[in-house]
């Protein structure tokens, strides 16, 4: 009998002893509870660890613990006994476990009779637990969400709305006055850094303050929330929540190359103001709903790419893949730490072991890896096809020149050859217009292997030509056999018109093989295009000896061109044009361009299999499984998802989805809208924006929180609603400034009574500093710039970039987040390192930071170009260029004493002294 320790007691693996105290009847009833089986399993119990422990031991004789049972599950499941741990145990039907631990086993009528009971649904009545049975406190995020009346506060004229006269109720109580209005200059400044991530223009300023509409503070806020800039700054505070990066981590820690759609859906669903709920289905079940790239939520987290032949290990490193999708999916939209319910029953929270695994089986089917996702209709469809369409054009015309120049192949063996050699990039065989609709390309002698064509393309004769091969014209393949087992290599993609190793045929014979399209109909051919790999990436299995023919009719074979004219490979053909050559070489550039945008794109948002059965996993560990888990969620939190075991992999996740976003559910509400307060104010109702369980803070202002849920809800889940009523309190718009009385009651401004001023976020800086200097690039979407030296080892190394140019000057949400890895200037300033979940950023203070923005060599370059730009729209004056400087980055005009010292430091050291001086200024780097 195995045995395991809890604590420093050694003990049984759940010894469940039912003592034979008395004998039950063969047919017990439900009037025979109280005097025969109550006694019986309130004489012994499972010894276990969880919310439900008392002195370490599982109560069998209160029903609600009975039912739902300790580490292993339920003690007793009504109708089932072979499901039932309190039978199955005393009935030696688990090896691991005898019971009772010490002495004989319990006499068969016993074990008969407790079986009896539970099938005939172990008839409980109510109010038979004993006094002492009282269940511990729920956590109060697990109670409904009530809407509160907003409180009744003294009329002072100070509350704009309900969430005023809650932070007025608060300061009341303390003695404390809400502070005055911020200055106009300071107020939009603050709304703009927080709404868009960016500094307003000296003109927007100036605007605000001549505009004395009495709605203009209203206009401002939705000019800002309609801009696309918005979901660009808030889609950062998701990213870090869901632990996006795009590299795998780990020791190798390679590129995902196409894990950047998840964050540009982010930044278009917060643009588009994307109900909360239907943004919390579409990343967990996206690709049911038409929004393909939102499931990159799912796998966004680190992967372990080398796999190990241990069975053992790679069971563990499976698991760890599944709990990173549990556990993140717990900490984003329920803000509950469900990982703590791995290996038992979590300690603190109503979660059980079991909740945790039906979690894992929501997503049991869910694979790392990319996947084709669909382009949504809109304005990026069509600008896909307006660039199709131009790059197409453009392609038929060079293709048109080269075709005049490339030599039509001969069929005369006595002739020298001429014809260039093969290529694996690409090759054309020219011959004089014949009508078939039959032609195959065989390939008898290869450089290596299995012979491989990523793409046959047959063209017509006619102006323009046409490739009649593809299978999107009706074309159709077929081949003297196919590469067996692998997805990149098919028959299908021998035609489909994308091109390279990943979308080709291969054949399944050493050296040779042939392939045959049949074309819609007859028509007059004139050449055949084909290559090895036309990305470049692969030179092996290259077709050296080959020949083509083509036919009208099946068995009608004439022959049209053979590699015996062309020079061996390694020879030079002058003058005909090359792969390399510059035309050649640009059509080449476009028929990939071509290609990438005919084929649908990719991203790194997982792959979904049917799964097979999951498993409660003793103490976490896959060599100890236990009884089979359905796909579910937490129990305590409401009704089940009423799955079942081998439900539909997408149904899960979508089950999982609407569960989590039903408006009964209290916590999906809570945590958002407490994620956003935190973002607005500094901290959170909560301040532990993943903790809202036992462990966690309470809610410093509970009613206040349930008050902000209800109000998502009641606006259809509107996060740019929420936002509004926030910015526009008079509680957001109050001036920061200290005073010494309410300093000495709350130094940390917790009441409010004034607006906490914070530090701005390292994207903050860069972009701040980017878009004073006038060097911001605000392009949108589309793969990010690198912060690090090009690199392609095996095992990436990533060297912080020394000197940066425009490619680099786009915003830090499009920088590519390297996981465990910070940029050299900006990582210094609390960056996460998408490692795992961080729903809160730390803020500290050190000597890295002041050198990184004093002297790194990104913080140069933006000063020399600021101080370009102020000698061009200040002109050569100091003052003139003092005042701009102070304009464009601290949306004010300096003091007559700043003044005078800036221009004594432009004097001694420089335009470009001064714009140093300023990136450095406190007054930039905090929001206030």
């Amino acid at each position: 009998m195995r045995t395991h320790r809890y604590g420093s007691q050694p003990a049984p693996l759940l010894p469940l002893a039912l003592a034979a105290v008395g004998l039950l009847a063969p047919r017990a009833r439900a009037a025979d509870f109280a005097g025969g089986v109550r006694p019986i399993l309130a004489a012994k119990c499972f010894r276990c660890h969880g919310p439900e422990v008392q002195k370490g031991r599982l109560r069998l004789d209160v029903k609600a613990r009975a039912l739902r049972g300790g580490l292993s599950g339920p003690a007793i499941v009504p109708g089932r006994s072979d499901e039932s741990l309190a039978y199955r145990y005393v009935a030696g039907l688990d090896p691991d476990v005898r019971m009772p631990p010490s002495g004989g086993p319990l006499p068969a009528a016993d074990v008969a009779a407790l079986k009896a009971w539970i099938d005939e649904g172990a008839p409980w009545p109510e109010g038979l637990d004993p006094p002492d049975a009282a269940e511990a406190p729920v956590p109060w995020s697990f109670e409904p969400i009530r809407r509160p009346a907003p409180p009744e506060v003294r009329s002072c004229g100070w509350p704009r709305g309900p969430i005023d006269r809650f932070v007025l109720a608060r300061l009341e109580p303390a003695g404390l006055d809400p502070s005055p209005e911020a200055d106009r200059a300071i107020w939009i400044r603050r709304l703009t850094l927080d709404l868009h991530g960016l500094l307003p223009t000296p003109e927007e300023v100036a605007e605000l303050l001549r505009d004395d509409s009495p709605d203009a503070c209203e206009r401002l806020v939705d000019r800002l929330l309609a801009s696309p800039r918005h979901g660009e700054r808030w889609a950062r505070h998701w990213l870090d929540v869901v632990r996006f990066a795009e590299t795998h981590g780990f020791e190798m820690n390679q590129p995902r190359e196409s894990a950047w759609p998840y964050r540009d859906y982010v930044i278009c669903a917060l643009n588009e103001d994307r109900p909360y709920d239907r943004f919390v289905q579409e990343q967990l079940a996206g690709d049911l709903v038409g929004e393909d790239a939102a499931t990159g939520f799912i796998v966004g987290g680190a992967w372990d790419q080398v796999k190990s032949p241990d069975p053992g290990l790679t069971a563990e490193q499976r698991m760890n893949e599944l709990h990173d999708m549990a556990s993140t999916t717990g900490t984003a939209f329920l803000g509950l730490t469900v990982g703590c319910a791995r290996c038992h029953h979590h300690k603190f929270d109503p979660v059980s072991q079991r909740d945790y695994y039906g979690l894992q089986a929501v997503f049991a089917g869910v694979e790392h890896g990319e996947r084709e996702v669909s382009v949504p209709d809109g304005a990026e469809r069509e600008a896909r096809g307006r660039a199709l369409g131009a790059l197409e054009a453009e392609l038929a015309r060079l293709r048109a020149d080269l075709w005049k120049l490339e030599p039509q192949a001969s069929l005369d063996a006595s002739s020298a050859p001429s014809r260039p050699p093969v290529s694996p990039l690409g090759n054309t065989d020219r011959f004089a217009a014949i009508e078939a609709r039959l032609v195959r390309f065989t390939v008898l002698k290869t450089s290596s292997l299995e012979p491989c064509l990523d793409e046959l393309e047959v063209f017509t004769a006619s102006d323009p030509p046409r490739n009649a091969a593809l299978a999107s014209a009706g074309a159709k393949a077929r081949s003297s056999s196919d590469f067996p087992g692998s997805p990149l290599h098919k028959l299908e993609h021998l035609n489909d018109g994308l091109y390279g190793n990943g979308r080709s045929w291969i054949s399944a014979e050493p050296g040779r093989g042939w392939v045959e399209v049949e074309l819609l109909e007859p028509v007059a051919i004139d050449r055949v295009l084909w290559a090895r790999d036309r990305e470049g990436k692969y030179q092996d299995r290259l077709a050296l000896e080959y020949r083509i023919e083509v036919a009208r009719e099946p068995g009608a074979w004439k022959v049209v061109a053979t590699s015996a004219d062309r020079l061996l490979p390694g020879a030079n053909a002058a003058p005909a044009p090359g792969p390399a050559s510059g035309p050649a070489a640009r059509a080449r550039e476009l028929e990939l361009e071509v290609a990438r945008l005919r084929a649908r794109p990719k991203a790194y948002a997982g792959r979904f299999v049917q799964p097979g059965p999951t498993h409660r996993l003793h103490r976490g560990e896959p060599a100890q499984v236990r009884e089979a888990v359905a796909p579910g969620a937490i129990a305590a939190l409401g009704e089940p998802l009423g799955l079942r075991a081998d439900a539909p992999e997408g149904e899960r996740r979508m089950a999982l989805a609407r569960w989590i976003a039903h408006p009964r559910n209290p916590l999906a509400a809570r945590v958002i809208s407490n994620r956003l307060w935190q973002h607005h104010l500094g901290e959170g109702i909560v301040a532990t924006p993943d903790d809202f369980g036992s462990n966690g803070a309470p809610p410093s202002n509970p009613e206040f929180l349930d008050w902000l849920a209800s109000e998502l809800v009641a606006r259809g889940w509107s996060l740019k609603a929420l936002h509004r009523e926030v910015v526009l309190s008079s509680a957001y718009r109050q001036s920061s400034a200290p005073r010494p009385e309410a300093v000495a009651v709350d130094a940390s401004s917790r009441l409010l009574w004034r607006f906490p001023p914070r530090r701005v976020e390292a994207e903050l800086i860069r972009d701040c500093m980017l878009q004073a200097s006038g060097a911001l690039d605000l392009r949108m979407g589309g793969p990010g710039f690198s912060a690090f030296e090009p690199n392609d080892n095996y095992v990436r190394v990533y060297e912080p970039k020394r000197a940066f140019g425009p490619a680099d000057w786009r915003r830090m949400v499009y920088m590519t987040k390297v996981r465990m890895q910070q940029d050299g200037t900006f990582g210094a300033f609390d960056c996460p390192d998408a490692g795992q979940a961080c729903p809160r950023r730390t803020r500290s203070t050190t000597a890295l930071q002041s050198l990184s923005l004093f002297n790194s060599a990104f913080v140069l370059e933006q000063a020399r170009l600021l101080a370009a730009r102020l000698e061009r729209e200040a002109g050569a004056e100091t003052r003139g260029q003092v005042r701009r400087a102070f304009a464009l980055l601290l949306q004010r005009a300096p003091d007559p004493v700043e003044e005078a010292a800036a221009a004594d430091l432009v004097a001694a050291h420089g335009l470009e002294a001064l714009c140093r001086a300023l990136f450095n200024s406190s007054e930039l780097l905090f929001v206030s």
